[in-house]
C-alpha cells in the first residue's frame, strides 16, 4: 500500500512538473551533486504587456513570472533562481516590473542571455547577481520605442523620458556600465539603419560592462552554486558568532 502510494505520489509530482514546463517554462533543477533546488524561469519571445499579444506569437506573460518570484521567494525549500533569456523585448512596464522583482528576492540568482536579450530584456539580463551571455548571443541596446498613435503633446514626451531614465537608472545600479556610457551605447545613429541603438555581441557586452561574463549554463549554475554556498556558509558563521 505504501508503495502504491509513493509511485502515486511520483506520477503525480511528474505531472505537474511537466504541466510546468509547457504552460510556464519553469522547473525545479535538484541533481545536483549539492542536491540544491534550483527554480528555472524562462523568459522567452515577446514580453506581453496589458493587452494580449497574438496567440501565434512566443510570450512572456508577467501575470505568469511575477506570482512564480512571489512564491520562489517565500519557500525555504528554493536555493537559488536560474533565468534563462532569449527576448525581443516587448512592453516596458511589464518587463521592467519582473526586472524588479528578480532584483529584490533574496535567494541567489544568475541570468543566462541565450540568443538575445534585446530592449527591455536588457535590463532584465542585469537583474540578478551575476549575468552571463553566450559568446553568439545579441543585446540590442536602444531608447524607448512607442507603437500606435501617441499625441505629440509635452504631457506623453516627458512620461516617456522619466521612464527612459527609469531603465537607464536601474540597468547602471544592476551592472558595471556607466549612465553615460550606457546612453552613448542607446543613442547611438551610426550602427543601426533607419533607428538608435546598438548591437552588442557576445564577449562585447561583457566588455561595455552590460554583462558580467561569457559563458554557457555549465558556468552559469557553477556559479549559482558558489553563490548559494557563500550565502549558507554566511549563515553558519552568523550562527556560531551568535552562540558564542
Amino acid at each position: 500500500m505504501n508503495n502504491a502510494n509513493k509511485v502515486e505520489n511520483k506520477v503525480s509530482k511528474d505531472d505537474v512538473y511537466n504541466g510546468l514546463i509547457k504552460d510556464y517554462g519553469q522547473i525545479i533543477l535538484s541533481g545536483n551533486k549539492f542536491h540544491y533546488n534550483i527554480h528555472l524561469i524562462n523568459i522567452i519571445g515577446e514580453i506581453e504587456g496589458h493587452e494580449s499579444l497574438d496567440s501565434s506569437s512566443k510570450v512572456t506573460r508577467y501575470e505568469q513570472i511575477l506570482p512564480q518570484l512571489a512564491s520562489v521567494e517565500d519557500n525555504d525549500d528554493i536555493d537559488g533562481i536560474l533565468i534563462l533569456l532569449n527576448t525581443i523585448g516587448g512592453d516596458v512596464e511589464s518587463g521592467l516590473a519582473i526586472a524588479e522583482m528578480i532584483s529584490s528576492i533574496s535567494k541567489p540568482k544568475v541570468s543566462l542571455v541565450l540568443g538575445g536579450g534585446h530592449s527591455i530584456g536588457v535590463p532584465l539580463a542585469v537583474s540578478a547577481d551575476v549575468s552571463y551571455i553566450v559568446p553568439s548571443a545579441t543585446m540590442v541596446v536602444h531608447p524607448i520605442r512607442m507603437n500606435g498613435t501617441v499625441l505629440g503633446v509635452k504631457q506623453n514626451y516627458e512620461y516617456i523620458e522619466k521612464m527612459q531614465d527609469r531603465i537607464i537608472e536601474f540597468t547602471a545600479s544592476n551592472s558595471s556600465i556607466k549612465c553615460e556610457e550606457l546612453k552613448s551605447i542607446m543613442f547611438n545613429n551610426k550602427e543601426l539603419t533607419k533607428d538608435i541603438g546598438s548591437v552588442l555581441v557576445g564577449r562585447q557586452a561583457v566588455d561595455k560592462g552590460l554583462i558580467d561574463r561569457v559563458g554557457g549554463i555549465n558556468s552559469a549554475l557553477k556559479c549559482l552554486y558558489d553563490l548559494i554556498n557563500d550565502k549558507k556558509n554566511s549563515k553558519i558563521n552568523l550562527y556560531e558568532q551568535f552562540q558564542e
